[in-house]
């Protein structure tokens, strides 16, 4: 086989298992935003490990027991933008890096955030599981 075609089918090879751990995260969204609870926990590993605003959580029924119900609340009332998406991999870990801008209201007020997120994700025999979430927001400008 020819050194370009192999390295061309390589790197197609190397994206496509990057797509599939961004798209576990756009799934993961997307369950939020739906209100599909039992299907957000099943692209979370059992001891995930989960910051956002200075708090943690440090597992999946931890997070399911706290504060899942009010990221699904906030998720289908308000509109979240991916503005920039980065991946970076490490053999069976990749890393989900995003961008992200949020309108709409909550609990009738206005909401306008710009925010970051990064997830951490192993490939896992079920497919890929999130291990870490960090979220952080700040107000738009």
């Amino acid at each position: 086989m020819n050194k370009g075609v192999f390295a061309l089918l390589l790197s197609c090879a190397s994206v496509a298992v990057l797509a599939d751990a961004a798209a576990t995260v756009e799934q993961f969204h997307q369950a939020l935003s739906a209100g599909e609870r039992d299907k957000a926990l099943t692209f979370l590993d059992d001891n995930v490990m989960i910051y956002e605003s200075g708090h943690k959580e440090k597992s999946k029924a931890e997070y399911a027991s706290h504060h899942l119900d009010s990221d699904i609340a906030f998720s289908r009332e308000v509109a979240r933008k991916v503005t920039s998406t980065q991946r970076i991999s490490h053999g069976n870990y990749e890393t989900v890096l995003q961008e992200t801008e949020s309108s709409g209201s909550y609990k009738g007020k206005a909401v306008h955030l710009v925010g970051l997120e990064t997830m951490l994700l192993k490939k896992t025999d079920d497919g890929w599981k999130i291990q870490h979430i960090h979220w952080s927001s700040r107000k738009a400008h």
